[in-house]
């Protein structure tokens, strides 16, 4: 056939070459025993199978990816999931068909809901659905992808992005898709091209492919002129990744001479074994959900003091900034968190539920303030709305200091900031006594939008570049350099190349990424000239 291009939306950058595997939705067969007790047997072992491989995965996946199977572990625990299906076993249906067609009509509620939270959950009730559709079949033992192709697909849950081996490369082309979606998450993490919202791509199995995920394209059957083309983008790539990583150990320094500080983003203290702390000026964020997330009960003090401490001695000196417990929204935690809740990313999230909480939050406030006797500890308290949020987690906080003290334990006042993520605190951010503020552009961009980060119709809506969201971060980071405080970014935004030069003209000068992207958002840096660019807002 004849060279063809084609065009989706990145998802993860990078260039991949190589064959095709196309999935295909196939359903899946058994046949009944005939038995509703032996249906409801099968199920059941099948729900516990597919709950411990999910849980197997967990045990080695980090951040992001831990996180959701965290929650879909939480899911299949939950009894409630299977009612249906266990009713209609009782009724003489097969175990497979039960499971199927009450999923999907969970699967159909979720998707045609108002709620943005339960639209962005429907894709992992379609890979619980699918996980125990294969226990049920046998299908799970079936050999997956081998490593090195290039997969194309509708659609592809987290669960089966981990269990395929990424180490010899690959490429992920789904037809639908966001780049948002928590699979897009793990690509970026792991370094695999991927785009979305490509369509149906005319070739067979096999088919030789070019995939460049930073644009989006793909060219299937190559003439050789746009493969030598394909090759020498990709090798000039390469040689500009060669050169952030060569420079990521010097500091970040615009091309006028502007310092900005870049920090790290950690998800789990087990990620610093591989970091070199001279890479980065501190921690910007570390995410205490990883402490909550697999624990059948919540973790007691002195554990979580000792992570604290880990992670201040690694920061030799440097800032390490962690965020009390955000829990809630998409981060559901089993026995804390509230169940039902009509619009959990607008309900009992972040601070709020820690307030409502107290059993909790004191316990993580004494671990913190040990923890920051050994270094410049920072703590960042998530999704707060009104000033009184802030004093009333201070107040908690001097308290258990002075209890630590009377019992004779070393404790200190760590700096006290707010992450601001909510517009109304963007808004009237001069309100809040904080030590310091740590903008969240991933919550922030959704709640101005008012698009979903995981919903692919609303993507290209959901924009750290919408003009509203940037005059909201330059009037936060105006208000930090008249006020004194530090004013930091957190969010996915701090590490895109596309997006570090709006950031640096509306005022920031601190951002905090993902590990991986250190070198790159250095380099970003380095190629911008503040004195050349207009500082008047959009």
């Amino acid at each position: 056939m004849a060279e063809l291009r084609l065009t989706g939306r990145s998802a993860s950058s990078g260039f991949f070459e190589g064959p095709v595997i196309i999935l295909t939705d196939t359903a899946a067969t058994r046949v009944s025993s005939g038995n509703p007790s032996i249906e409801a047997e099968i199920l059941r072992k099948s729900i516990e199978s597919c709950r411990n491989s999910l849980v197997s995965l967990a045990e080695s996946a980090d951040g992001e990816a831990a996180e959701m199977l965290g929650f879909q572990v939480a899911m299949l625990e939950d009894d409630a999931l299977a009612e249906g299906a266990f009713a209609a076993i009782s009724q003489g249906i097969a175990a497979h068909e039960a499971w199927r067609d009450a999923l999907n009509e969970e699967i159909k509620s979720y998707k045609d809901a108002d709620d943005e939270y339960f639209r962005a959950r429907a894709a992992d009730l379609e890979d619980i659905r699918d996980g125990v559709m294969a226990e049920l079949t046998g299908s799970s033992k079936k050999v997956d992808v081998p490593s090195g192709s290039i997969l194309f697909s509708r659609d592809l849950p987290p669960s089966r992005f981990l269990k395929i081996d990424w180490s010899k490369g690959g490429a992920l082309l789904l037809t639908e898709g966001s780049p948002t979606s928590h699979v897009a998450m793990l690509a970026r993490s792991k370094n695999v091209p991927m785009i979305v919202n490509l369509g149906q791509i005319p070739a067979e199995n096999g088919a030789f492919l070019l995939v460049d995920g930073g644009s989006g394209s793909v060219i299937v059957e190559a003439t050789e002129a746009s493969k030598r083309e394909f090759r020498e983008k990709r090798e000039f790539e390469a040689k500009i990744d060669e050169m952030a990583e060569k420079a990521v150990r010097n500091p970040a320094v615009t091309r006028d001479g502007t310092s900005i500080s870049v920090m790290i983003n950690v998800a789990d203290p087990l990620e610093l074994d591989q970091l070199d702390w001279v890479k980065c000026d501190g921690i910007g964020l570390v995410r205490t959900e990883f402490l909550f997330t697999n624990e059948r009960t919540f973790p007691a003090e002195t554990p979580q003091y000792q992570i604290y401490r880990r992670m201040l001695e690694w920061a030799n000196g440097r800032p390490v900034t962690i965020r009390t417990l955000d829990a809630g929204g998409d981060k559901p935690i089993p026995g804390l968190t509230i169940d039902g809740e009509t619009n959990p990313f607008l309900g009992v999230r972040g601070v709020r539920l820690s307030l409502l909480r107290q059993d909790i939050f004191r316990v993580q406030l004494r671990a913190l303030a040990r923890a920051a006797v050994h270094g410049p500890l920072k703590v960042m308290v998530p999704m707060v709305t009104v000033p009184s949020e802030l004093e009333q987690t201070k107040a908690l906080m001097n308290e258990e200091i002075a209890a630590l003290l009377a019992e004779g334990i070393p404790a200190a006042l760590p700096q006290m900031g707010i992450m601001v993520e909510v517009p109304a605190a963007a808004i009237a951010i001069d309100l809040f006594d904080a030590d310091f503020f740590s903008i969240g552009s991933n919550d922030l961009t959704q709640y101005v939008t008012a698009a979903g980060r995981d919903i692919g119709a609303v993507a290209d809506l959901a924009d750290t570049m919408n003009p509203a969201v940037l005059r909201l971060i330059g009037s936060v980071a105006a208000y930090g350099r008249t006020s004194g405080r530090d004013v930091s970014l957190c969010g996915d935004a701090g590490g895109d190349p596309r997006i570090i030069p709006a950031l640096l003209k509306h005022g920031i000068r601190s951002v905090s990424v993902a590990p991986k992207l250190l070198a790159r958002a250095k380099q970003a840096i380095s190629e911008v000239d503040l004195g050349q660019m207009d500082e008047a807002m959009p």
